[in-house]
């Protein structure tokens, strides 16, 4: 059996941080029905097998997710991905020691003020971030739509654990609903029926009524660095400057 670790801890909630709902919601009042910039990706397990480093193997899934649709195929290794993670929680990559989960909070502070290391010689700097409503189908559609994808922290019933990789995450599936802890992942895609994340390496489904009950806190992610064509548009055509000017001013 492949082993799976988990490392999200509980949400911190800090007035300051920008709400990005009311925003999409007015810039993007309509989205399409389907919308998946999943397909393809060359998502790996980046060393969340054995750490619990979920939220930096979601980190790397959105910058291969967004580069590979905007630019060109950016894939981090699983050696930069746990010195992403040492960096914000002190974890040693060497000894293990430390392994002791993140805040997805603390983690996207981080990002934004001191980047991240990526391939090449550049470190990778987010440009901004909001909460979207963790139980808002329609925000989580617009931060897939419009952004490229959603960094979403869930607690995991028992039951998934054992799942194979890249099976259907279905609530209504499994018999052992009691939840063992919190992970981390980054949503790319999504139907009408649910939403497509990366976990342990898979793209992997989810049908809405499991996201629901499952997720507890959602964050819009804009990446001009990553996201953004060498027009200075999304993939979508649309210019986002507007929006990181609205929240940079808040």
């Amino acid at each position: 059996m492949i082993e799976r670790r988990l490392g999200k801890l509980p949400p911190r909630h800090d007035v300051r941080t920008y709400r990005l709902s009311p925003v999409l919601t007015a810039r993007v009042p309509d989205v399409p029905e389907h919308q998946d910039w999943s397909q393809g990706v060359p998502y790996q397990m980046w060393g969340n097998d054995q750490f619990g480093c979920c939220a930096f193997a979601a980190h790397a899934a959105l910058t291969a997710t967004w580069t590979k649709v905007a630019q060109g195929l950016v894939l981090l290794s699983s050696e930069q991905v746990l010195q992403n993670y040492g960096a914000v929680t002190g974890f040693n990559p060497v000894t293990g020691q430390n392994d002791n989960g993140t805040i997805l909070l603390e983690q996207l502070q981080y990002w934004k003020s001191n980047g991240f290391v990526r391939p090449g010689q550049t470190r990778d700097y987010l440009t901004a971030y909001g909460i979207i409503d963790s139980h808002s189908v329609s925000g989580i559609k617009r931060g897939i739509s419009y952004l490229g994808g959603v960094l979403a922290g869930v607690q995991v019933p028992r039951g998934f654990m054992n799942l194979p990789l890249g099976t259907d995450w279905d609530w209504d599936a499994v018999q052992d609903h009691v939840f063992v802890g919190g992970h981390a992942i980054a949503l790319t895609g999504y139907t009408p029926d649910g939403v497509f994340f990366n976990t342990w390496g898979s793209r992997t489904f989810m049908p809405w009524n499991t996201f629901l009950k499952i997720c507890d806190e959602a964050y819009g992610l804009v990446s001009r660095q990553n996201w953004l064509t060498v027009q200075g548009l999304s993939p979508k055509s649309e210019d986002v400057q507007a929006l990181v000017a609205e929240m940079s001013a808040a």
